[in-house]
Order: C-alpha cells, then structure tokens, then sequence
C-alpha cells in the first residue's frame, strides 16, 4: 500500500510567491520535556525531520525558544543543504528560564539577537518566514512592528508573520509590513480566534494553527491524549467524532486534521512529534476525504473543553 504524502493536503500560495504543502510539520516537540533541552531519542529526532521531506512536507515551523535552539540546530543537522521548495519558519520574541517557562520579549535589541542566532543556527542568509511569537504587552507594537519592517528592508526576512493575536493586532501589523501568516491556536475542540480565521481566508493570509490536535502521544485507541481528555468532557461530541473516524478506517486525530483541512483554504496545520511513526499517522489525513455532512456534524461540536496551553 503506497503511504500517502502531504501533497494531498493541497497547496497553499505562502506570501503569495512561496508554495507549500498545506500539512506542515511543527518542530516544537522534537526538544526535551517542557521544550527545554534536547530529546530524548536524538537520531529518532533526527529520522523524523528526514522523514517529513520524504513525505512530501515543504513547510517546518519552529523557534528560537524551541530548546532554546535545539530545534533549530537539529533541522539544520538533519536536512542542511535544504531541499529545493522547503519553507522553514522561525519565531523570536521569548525567553526561556527553564522547562515550561515562557516570557515574552519583544525588545527590538532582543529581537535582533533572536534572528541573528536564527540565521546562524540554521545556515540561512534569509529567512523565508520570520514570525514574532508574541507581541511583548511591555514594549511598544511600533518598536516591535519596526523592528520587523527594519530586518526584512535589511534582506534577512523575506516574509513577516504573527503569532496568538487578534484581528484588530493584524490590522495594526499590515501598516508596517505584509502579514503573510497567522499562528494562532485552534483546532476542532478550541475555536476561540474563529474571527481570525475568517479574516485570514478573506484577506488570504495562510493561518497556522499552532497545537492542532492538543498535544500528547496516540494512546492504544489512535487518539490523541488532549484530544480524549477534552472530548471526555463531551460524551455525545465524542461518539461522533469516533463514529465518523471509524467510518473511514483512521483515528479521531486523524479526522480532527482533515477537518481542519476543510476548515479553511488557507489552513495550513503543523501537527508535531518526536517520532516517525506518529509522523506517518498525521501526514496520513492528507487522504482522508471528508464530506459534507460530516464536516457540519464536526463543527458543531462546542469548543473550549480543554485547557488551554501555551
């Protein structure tokens, strides 16, 4: 049986010049617990990032607070010379103090040694797509919008995107710049930032919802732990999403990307892992042909049941 690839996700126009595969691959989990430090299987890390080329995945997202820099340094030691096509996404604006701590900063002078090292670490003289990971509530959006709008004149951005902001945010952003992307999290469960959405596949902005399935290892059942846990909250929301899975022979994660997929044109979903075989289960959805009654049947589904994580 031939293994699907991700170019049956379709294709999306990043920035309107650069095309990628509409499944991506999300660099985050291939760090240690908490994203701090490096994994625990190194050439499993490793096989994996190879193994999403071959599967047809053009498009890796990742951060300089991956690690910090661990995700960056093992995806250039994985696939550097890079593929002709393949779109590596980087973000800056976080410091890192320990495994699962997180502060924004979004310091112009900060945000420079944050591409800087970006560049170095992956072996670029230009980043396709630089992504401010959140923007700093303690520094002025001119300073932070101006620093961006400074390094892509400077050559070392091609294309600037945003990350957890609101559709008012964007909007101020594209005085600046070109929005190309929007890393928002969403997925079947948690919808808060729908606005968002609608405004990106008006405006055809490519939205990279960020923790698309919730993360958390495929249990026994094929379903993500996050997935289960929210969904468990849900009873009839669950039998659905079971009963639809079952009907075409995947997982409930797997139906969760295909409806993402379906949700939006300009979806593009980065579900991550350490290892080739859930790697292989999520490009698998690419396949998965959704039709229209069960699309509504998923979207009714009421958001919110899980917690919500960084």
């Amino acid at each position: 049986m031939t293994m699907p690839t991700a170019v049956l996700s379709g294709t999306f126009l990043l920035g309107g010049d650069l095309p990628v595969h509409r499944l991506g691959f999300g660099a985050m989990r291939i760090t240690g617990d908490g994203v701090w430090g490096p994994p625990r299987d190194r050439a499993e890390a490793i096989a994996t990032l190879q193994r999403a080329i071959e599967l047809g995945i053009n498009l890796i997202d990742t951060a300089e607070s991956y690690g910090p820099h661990v995700s960056e340094e093992l995806i250039a030691e994985a696939l550097y010379p890079y593929p002709k096509g393949l779109v590596i996404a980087t973000k800056g604006g976080y410091d890192r103090s320990g495994p699962h701590e997180w502060e924004e900063n979004g310091r112009p002078e900060r945000l420079r040694a944050e591409l800087d090292g970006s560049l170095r670490r992956l072996r670029l003289d230009r980043l396709d797509l630089y992504q401010l990971h959140r923007i700093d509530p303690k520094v002025s959006e001119e300073d932070q919008f101006g620093f961006l709008q400074e390094a892509q004149r400077a050559g070392k951005i091609r294309h600037i995107g945003l990350s957890e902001v609101s559709v008012e945010q964007i909007q101020r952003a594209r005085r600046h710049f070109a929005v190309v992307s929007v890393q928002n999290l969403y997925n079947l469960i948690d919808r808060e930032w729908e606005e968002v959405v609608d405004y990106c596949e008006r405006e055809r902005i490519g939205f990279i919802p960020w923790y698309p399935l919730q993360a958390g290892e495929v249990t026994k059942g094929g379903m993500k732990q996050g997935v289960r846990r929210m969904l468990g909250r849900a009873p009839r929301a669950r039998a659905g999403l079971a009963a639809i899975a079952r009907r075409h022979n995947a997982t409930p994660a797997q139906i969760a990307l295909a409806w993402l997929l379906r949700r939006a044109a300009v979806m593009l979903p980065i579900p991550g892992t350490s290892k080739r075989k859930h790697l292989e289960e999520n490009v698998a959805a690419s396949a998965i042909q959704l039709t229209d009654e069960e699309v509504r049947a998923l979207s009714i589904i009421p958001s919110k049941f899980g917690v919500r994580v960084r």
